[in-house]
């Protein structure tokens, strides 16, 4: 070794190191001799620390090997280790010299076996359903025709050319594809990432929000589907405001996503089929609705029609309806003639009766009367204005007068709504109300007694009850007569002056 100790003890041949020098050469011997090596147990004890470094044990019915997995490895990991999870693990082993410990500087972690991995989906299952994630009022419903429909998915894959070939034999529509890896590592964040960043978008922007999504991936193995199996996708499309479409897989096989999404489509085939309606069946059914409503509006119209004329047959013709007032007419008509020579005549024969009684005085006179009325006319015209203004005057003091009545009558209710809250009060505080309850007050001579020591000392008691006094003492002979009238006098109630 180059860092031997220079001066070995005399008369020993055995070379002396260095703590540092043992621990780096087991270091070096172990790296040297494993390599990259893959370790199959059991998940024991599972700590992040804060630096975001993962520490963990896998353990056997016998031996526990510590494991690291460093801040900038544990994105790479397809399976996170959880405690109690039979994985099989893969990395280099390497010492730690300072605690004389090794360990396993693990970047690859794999579930062994399919069993683990349905125990696995199976916990987190009923993780989520515990919270509410599975729940059906949380199903939102489907768009019946979307303007623009999100896919997420793999581009390169025959999934996406189903997807479009069924929408565009449907019903065509906008379709956005954001692209995501449908396995391996990077599948559960992608496609996470993929359902946040449709729900992030603007509405109507310049890449405009889609109005439905739909997250779809052929068929595979549970280990191929496992991304979708993630707590992060899962979490991510139950949190979607956008409506969801699952298409994971063929009808039997069954994925986290499944459970939180709003619907779930057996094939991506089928989850096209629910998302648009048939072009041609939506044409057809809306022909035929405007047919119908055609018919019925000319239905409407003939029956109408057909009242119309039975209702005109009954009706008389209208010169029936017209005859007799017409030979009202003609009858007034020849009757108007002499009417109008009579009422000429009477009317000139007046005139004339008139004027033979006519004179200057007479006219005087009239003129004077008329005069006179005219005077008194213009006499009481000059009042009117100050008879308005009294009976603007009178309507205000009325409208006043209406005005100081209900605001008495407010004040007195409100006056009396407050008394009566405090006598409700006061009879709440009242001891009263306590006597209701099972008390009792206790008096001796008009004094309320409140201890045993001041009862023994009286010969009488007056105990009150809810319904009534209760008098309690000696006998009438023991009791003193100068007490009895001082008992039976009214109290002094002083004097006002």
């Amino acid at each position: 070794m180059s860092d031997l100790l220079d001066d070995p003890i005399p008369g020993q041949n055995t070379p002396e190191y260095s703590v540092s020098d043992i621990s780096g050469e087991v270091k070096r011997t172990l790296e040297g001799t494993f390599g990259r090596i893959r370790v199959r147990g059991e998940v024991g004890r599972v700590f992040k620390a804060r630096s975001g470094h993962l520490y963990y044990d896998i353990k056997d019915d016998r031996n526990v090997l510590a494991c690291t997995t460093w801040k900038g490895q544990i994105s790479g990991l397809s399976v996170v280790p959880e405690e109690g999870l039979e994985v099989v693990v893969t990395g280099r082993l390497t010492a730690f010299g300072a605690q004389s410990k090794y360990n396993l500087n693990v970047d690859e972690v794999a579930v062994a076996g399919q069993g683990a991995l349905m125990a696995l989906l199976e916990k987190r299952k009923k993780q989520l359903e515990a919270e509410g994630l599975f729940a059906p009022e949380r199903k939102k419903p489907l768009p019946y025709l979307p303007q623009i429909i999100g896919v997420v998915t793999s581009p390169s894959g025959a999934v996406i050319r189903d997807i479009l070939h069924r929408l565009r034999d449907r019903f065509p529509r906008k379709v956005l594809i954001w692209p995501v890896a449908v396995q391996g590592s990077n599948c559960a964040p992608e496609v996470a990432n993929a359902i946040n960043g449709f729900n992030q978008l603007t509405p109507g922007g310049a890449l405009p929000r889609p109005d439905l999504i739909i997250v779809a991936r052929g068929g595979g193995s549970i280990e191929d589907l496992w991304g979708f199996n993630e707590e992060a996708v899962a979490r991510a499309a139950a949190t979607s405001d956008i409506p969801l479409i699952s298409a994971v897989g063929h009808e039997t096989d069954t994925t986290l996503i499944d459970y939180v999404s709003d619907r779930r489509a057996p094939t991506p085939t089928a989850a096209a089929e629910l998302a648009v309606p048939v072009r041609m069946e939506l044409l057809a059914w809306t022909g035929e609705q405007g047919a119908r409503l055609s018919r019925a509006a000319t239905d409407a119209v003939q029956r109408r029609s057909q009242r119309l004329r039975d209702l005109s047959r009954a009706l008389p013709r209208p010169d029936s309806l017209l005859n007799t007032p017409r030979q009202r007419l003609d009858l007034i008509a020849d009757r108007l003639t002499p009417a109008l020579e009579r009422g000429v005549q009477a009317r000139r024969i007046k005139v004339v009766e008139l004027s033979a009684h006519l004179r200057p005085s007479t006219l005087r006179n009239l003129v004077s009367s008329r005069q006179e009325a005219v005077r008194n006319l213009s006499s009481r015209l000059s009042l009117r204005p100050i008879q308005r203004d009294i009976d603007a005057q009178r309507q205000s003091l009325t409208r006043l007068t209406e005005r100081l009545n209900t605001a008495q009558a407010t004040r007195l209710d409100r006056m009396r709504q407050t008394l009566e809250a405090t006598d409700r009060l006061r009879e709440t505080l009242s001891y009263k109300a306590t006597l209701q309850r099972g008390y009792a007050v206790v008096r001796a001579e008009g004094e309320v007694v409140t201890t045993r020591k001041q009862a023994a000392k009286q010969t009488a008691l007056e105990i009150e009850f809810a319904d009534g006094i209760l008098a309690t003492g000696m006998s009438s002979t023991a009791k003193s007569p100068a007490k009895k009238t001082q008992k039976n006098a009214p109290p002094d109630q002083g004097s006002l002056f």
